[in-house]
Parts: C-alpha cells; sequence; structure tokens
C-alpha cells in the first residue's frame, strides 16, 4: 500500500506541473539535443517538457560543444572567431603590436581594432586607452600572448 501511495504521490508531483506551461516565449532548457527533439512546436512547453530536455542536455554533455560550435540549436558566440583569429595574430606579430600600441597608432592596432569590431569612430579612443594600458599589457619582455590578448579584449570592452 505504501509503494502504490508513493508511485501516486510521484505521478501527480510530475504531472500537475506538466499541465501548467511557462510564460510564452520562455524555454528554459537551452540547447543541446533536448533543445533538438523538442524543437519549438514540437510538443507543448510543459514543465515536464523542459525538464526532460534539459536531462538529455545535461545527459549527452553536448550543450558546451553546441555553443562553442553553434549547433544542437545553439549559437556560436559572435566573438569566438574574432578573438581566435586575435590570439593567431598576436602570436605572429607581438613584437610589432608591442611596438604599435607603445606610439597609439599603427597597421597592428588598426587590425586588432578591425578583429575586435571597434567602430571606426571608437578606434582613437581604443588606440589611446592600448597606448595608456601598455604596461599592463606588456608588463614583461616575456609575456604570454594569451595575456596580451586578454587585456586587450578587457580594454575593449570598457569602452
Amino acid at each position: 500500500m505504501k509503494r502504490l501511495l508513493l508511485v501516486a504521490a510521484l505521478v501527480l508531483a510530475l504531472a500537475v506541473p506538466a499541465i501548467a506551461a511557462p510564460p510564452a516565449g520562455q524555454l528554459n532548457y537551452g540547447c543541446g539535443l533536448g533543445a533538438t527533439v523538442f524543437r519549438e512546436g514540437n510538443a507543448n512547453d510543459s514543465l515536464l517538457l523542459q525538464l526532460v530536455a534539459t536531462f538529455l542536455n545535461g545527459l549527452c554533455s553536448n550543450g558546451t560543444f553546441g555553443i562553442t560550435s553553434g549547433t544542437s540549436d545553439c549559437a556560436e558566440p559572435k566573438k569566438t572567431a574574432s578573438i581566435d583569429r586575435l590570439n593567431e595574430f598576436a602570436y605572429k606579430n607581438l613584437d610589432d603590436l608591442a611596438r604599435d600600441i607603445a606610439a597609439g597608432n599603427g597597421e597592428t592596432v588598426t587590425t586588432v581594432a578591425v578583429l575586435l569590431d571597434v567602430p571606426a569612430e571608437s578606434r582613437p579612443a581604443f588606440y589611446r586607452n592600448l597606448q595608456a594600458s601598455f604596461t599592463e599589457i606588456f608588463p614583461s619582455p616575456t609575456v604570454e600572448t594569451a595575456h596580451v590578448v586578454d587585456t586587450i579584449t578587457k580594454i575593449a570592452a570598457q569602452g
């Protein structure tokens, strides 16, 4: 009898929330296999469906891959490609980049601005900010390229 009551309570606990739909347009399960299986319009957007979709996303661990690759109904971050290209560019041109940042202008800082989508009208201020932050960007002669890129992207984000 206890087992029957437990099963009944479990069914009610799952069935009652499943009847109530979330607010319009709100899907809480993100992207991944669950989002692919339960695309908008394929089924109702009940709590139960969202829980199953979330479980599938977590079970398959494909959400992270989907986010970085833009698959499984995930949108690839817009900055990923430009940051990858910036890392490659900085690695190949680190000395020239240091020289141009110190000067506050030059071909390499222009390329950095383009890779970071800095609007043309904001570039002079961006170049000045880079120049003012030179010792933060290049704290030592043996600085890692990753540090340079991280610092530059932080400066760019500050505007």
